[in-house]
């Protein structure tokens, strides 16, 4: 069961992912929450304590996401990761779009705030981690993974920005993994 303050954080990934940036107001996360006006500031005090909250809702969510994945991928083989990879993808630019590009205003918002930033590094190298653990399984070492998750980051950055749009990811992704391959 979502929570208050979970409510309130979803309504605030909405309104950044949809409206950028600059949307992003108590009063705008109050009104997509359907909640109390200054429902939101209570829970956080300051825009950077909101977009901190952001950061780690989006951790929490984005683990979910990838734990599903990984589960309903079976036993762990080269073609199940370039598979679940190319799901990934898709989901991050169809499905979860409105997330991807709420993550996406953060970067942007963290090169100002250094608590946010560390949030937002806190959440990456978790995930890097758990994306290492992952690919350690069919052979990829942690620092082939860096690269794996970078291309990754690359690849839904174009197809959100509509270049690559119809292109099935998994060639490349397959000859990515398997040149990292030892």
């Amino acid at each position: 069961m979502v929570t208050k303050r979970e409510q309130v954080l979803d309504a605030a990934i909405t309104v950044l992912g949809t409206g950028g940036s600059r949307a992003l107001t108590h009063r705008a996360v109050d009104q997509a929450a359907a909640v109390p006006s200054g429902s939101t500031s209570n829970y956080f005090r300051t825009r950077e304590a909101l977009l901190c909250g952001v950061a780690e809702r989006l951790e929490q969510r984005d683990h979910l996401d990838w734990a599903a994945l990984h589960r309903a991928l079976g036993p762990a083989t080269v073609d199940h990761l370039i598979d679940g990879l190319a799901l990934f993808i898709a989901h991050a630019t169809t499905t979860d779009r409105v997330r991807t590009q709420a993550r996406l205003a953060l970067f942007g918002e963290s090169q100002t705030m250094p608590a946010l930033q560390e949030s937002v590094q806190r959440a990456h190298h978790r995930l890097r981690t758990w994306a290492i653990e992952m690919a350690a399984t069919v052979g990829l070492s942690p620092a082939d993974t860096g690269i794996l998750v970078d291309y990754l980051d690359g690849a839904v950055i174009h197809r959100l920005t509509g270049a690559d749009r119809d292109r099935d990811p998994r060639d490349g992704l397959a000859r990515l993994v398997h040149a990292l391959l030892p």
